[in-house]
């Protein structure tokens, strides 16, 4: 399987970024890491592996980014001002660097569309963008979720968190507004386990924000013998890939 990285300083977040590809053909999928992984996190703990047969039959394109905001909240600076500023930034990274570094690895590709995903923090980072860019990202796979994580941070939340955090400011995008007319013909999937460390509410909760806004999606629970764990997540991606993708 073909595997390329690529790094640059970001301006946007003054600090290098990462990005990784592995395969060489098929849908691209934005891989986010858990809390402070970097963008070969996935490959570490064989989430790569895990989705290696649609790699090796070209229906996937595999990509991964360092989890920024997750770096700066867990190792940095936890006040959630700074944090929520963090989070914005690293969305214009997002929309700014890493999908026209995608596009421009495939090809540039008429109607490619990206598929979002991530466990964890990593599902708050892949549910942002698709909510933020529908007209980037055409659906997410979001993972044992944790989609407000302010519990990780400091200080009284202002304006700036509510802009940085999906299942906030999805609630204010206008009912006439082209963002969510195009959201409306995206899909958002959330799945969790309901064993150790997993939050099932969470991911119900975002659901019915979406849902309020008629945004499409559903909730997957797997059960209680599927933990907040890379084995859950590594039976996960593969199914919901599958299912989702063309063939």
């Amino acid at each position: 399987m073909s595997k390329e990285t690529s790094t640059w300083y970001s301006h946007r977040v003054h600090r290098r970024v990462t990005l990784t590809r592995w395969g060489a053909l098929g849908t691209p999928v934005l891989i986010f890491p858990t809390a402070a992984g970097d963008a070969e996190e996935s490959e570490r703990f064989h989430l790569i592996d895990a989705i290696g047969p649609l790699l090796e039959a070209g229906r996937v394109k595999a990509y991964s980014v360092d989890s920024v905001p997750g770096q700066v909240w867990l190792q940095e600076n936890n006040r959630i001002d700074h944090a929520s500023w963090i989070q914005n930034q690293f969305d214009e990274v997002i929309a700014q660097e890493i999908v026209p570094a995608i596009r421009h690895d495939c090809n540039h590709a008429e109607g490619l569309q990206i598929v979002v995903t991530g466990a964890s923090i990593g599902a708050l980072n892949a549910l942002a963008p698709i909510c933020r860019h529908p007209d980037l990202f055409s659906k997410a796979i979001c993972m044992s979720g944790t989609y407000d994580p302010r519990r990780f941070l400091s200080g009284d939340a202002g304006a700036e968190w509510f802009r940085a955090s999906p299942v906030h400011f999805v609630k204010t995008i206008a009912e006439d507004s082209p963002q969510l007319q195009r959201l409306r013909k995206g899909f958002v999937l959330f799945t969790h386990g309901e064993g150790r460390h997993e939050a099932p509410q969470e991911s119900w909760d975002a659901a019915n924000v979406l849902g309020g806004r008629g945004v499409p999606n559903r909730v997957d629970s797997w059960g209680k013998d599927w933990h907040h764990d890379w084995v859950t997540w590594r039976a996960m991606l593969p199914k919901y890939l599958d299912e989702l993708l063309p063939r």
